[in-house]
């Protein structure tokens, strides 16, 4: 096995509480704008972003305006990436410890927990759609297999026993990959984006081709128009921001790795916008022709292979499907917490440490109990991910408003009561009421549409309600504090 070398330039006077060789700001930043470019390729490129694209149909508009719902949402997304990126690049430190800056040194480990909370229930989730996947490529190669998959002849805890053997494979899979480091993890993503993407194209021009290339982009059998129909492109927007959230609080995580500010700017713009105009013609087109060719609508790419009767293209559908998955997990679920958990206590929780406690908490979890229940996901899934949007606002307001975009990298990493970050015992009062304040305001926002059953439009703008009260809570704050 191999393993690099310490990333990470620990100095002498920074506090061991604060500090291990993945926490530290790098020795190197060596990412171009095409790993970060593959990076999204392989964010995106899911059976989970499949699925949100193909849910927007649901919402009674036409192929055409789920697709400019999908560009307009990505490039909201890129803007903010863009705002998230610039500190972690600029320090050369991960996205937990550039929230010391605005939470305090102790202090930042309250968005650290809440984001590895959130990953970690979702590298559970996005482990068993990869499981699904290679279930049908087992069933394809050994049909004996069947019985194995009915969770009800053969089945435990909720899961088939052939279930189990794929989800055990590719937890071990990722777990692998993980361990060996953040470089070969560049390697798997530089190379998974471009080859799930080649299959995502042949896919389309196979479905195409069966449907002789006669289809009709109108796949909802609603009329929207006027007012109602503007609120539904707002809420599909609403989505697709929604979906990419949890990276793109975390970006800071691979954006400390580029070279440069500039390289990470056109990395995005490359893996989003562009990316994602690729992305969601090819998702539109294949929808639209699964209903000549299967006399119905299917948003599911891993359905939609199934009904190819061809065994190679089976088998390879089923291999990309997997690899896609691994590779949002591995950059998304996996990573993430890795830097989270550690940061909680650096000396003895390590990066590789923290990323197997979020291995072993998504299998604990049992996610194939509740992924499919839609009100055991608002409770979990829905009610963390409301946090997310206070949280970003929060260090966006820190880093440009109150900071004038500049961070004190050494003060990140020491307890002493004159460091920049220090604040009150390590906590910053400000960002604390702020995280209360706005994480309320944007609970609210969610439960009580559900609970009360009105404004139930309102938690579709869950994130931008949080991002919101959490900017302008944490400005008034600390713009409060600091003329005091």
């Amino acid at each position: 096995m191999t393993v690099t070398e310490s990333p990470g330039e620990v100095r002498r006077e920074y506090d061991p509480r604060l500090t291990n060789d993945e926490l530290a700001p790098l020795k190197q930043q060596t990412w171009g704008s095409y790993n970060i470019f593959a990076f999204w390729m392989s964010d995106v490129h899911s059976v989970g972003g499949y699925l949100t694209a193909g849910s927007l149909f649901a919402l009674g508009l036409t192929s055409w305006q789920v697709f400019i719902c999908l560009i307009v949402g990505i490039v909201i997304v890129q803007f903010f990436c863009n705002l998230v990126a610039k500190p972690s690049q600029q320090a050369g430190v991960p996205y937990p410890v550039t929230s010391r800056a605005s939470f305090g040194v102790l202090g930042a480990n309250i968005p650290a927990i809440i984001r590895g909370l959130i990953a970690v229930a979702w590298y559970g989730v996005q482990t068993f759609l990869a499981a699904e996947s290679l279930n049908i490529v087992f069933l394809k190669l050994w049909p004996g297999l069947a019985p194995y998959a009915d969770v009800h002849r053969h089945g435990l805890l909720g899961l088939s026993y052939l279930g189990y053997l794929s989800y055990a494979i590719l937890w071990a899979v990722q777990a692998a990959l993980f361990w060996r480091g953040m470089d070969t993890i560049r390697r798997f993503i530089d190379f998974a984006g471009p080859a799930v993407y080649a299959v995502m194209v042949v896919l389309c021009v196979y479905m195409l081709t069966k449907a002789h290339w006669h289809i009709d982009l109108n796949l909802s059998n609603r009329h929207l128009s006027g007012w109602s129909l503007v609120w539904t492109l707002c809420g599909a927007t609403a989505a697709v921001v929604a979906y990419f959230s949890g990276p793109m609080l975390n970006f800071g995580d691979f954006s400390r790795y580029a070279k440069s500010y500039s390289a990470v700017k056109k990395g995005n713009l490359l893996g989003l916008p562009v990316n994602f105009v690729m992305f969601s013609l090819l998702t539109v087109l294949t929808a639209a022709a699964t209903v000549p060719v299967y006399g119905q609508l299917i948003t599911d790419p891993i359905e939609t292979v199934q009904k190819i009767g061809n065994t190679f293209a089976i088998i390879l559908g089923g291999v990309t499907f997997v690899t896609a998955t691994v590779g949002i997990n591995i950059v998304a679920n996996f990573i993430s917490p890795a830097f989270d958990f550690s940061h909680v206590s650096p000396q003895k929780i390590s990066w590789r440490a923290g990323g197997m406690i979020a291995a072993v908490g998504s299998l604990l979890i049992t996610p194939w109990n509740w992924y499919d229940n839609a009100n055991a996901i608002f409770w979990t899934l829905g009610l963390l991910g409301a946090l997310i949007g206070p949280l970003f606002g929060i260090l966006i307001a820190d880093f440009y408003l109150i900071r004038g975009q500049k961070i004190v990298v050494d003060d990140l990493f020491t307890l002493d009561e004159d460091g920049a970050y220090y604040y009150r015992r390590g906590y910053n009062p400000a960002a604390i009421k702020a995280v209360v304040a706005s994480g309320v305001v944007s609970l609210a926002s969610v439960i009580v549409p559900k609970v009360a059953d009105v404004l139930t439009w309102l938690p579709q703008y869950g994130w931008f309600v949080g991002c919101g009260m959490g900017f302008l809570s944490y400005w008034l704050l600390a713009r409060s504090a600091k003329q005091r």
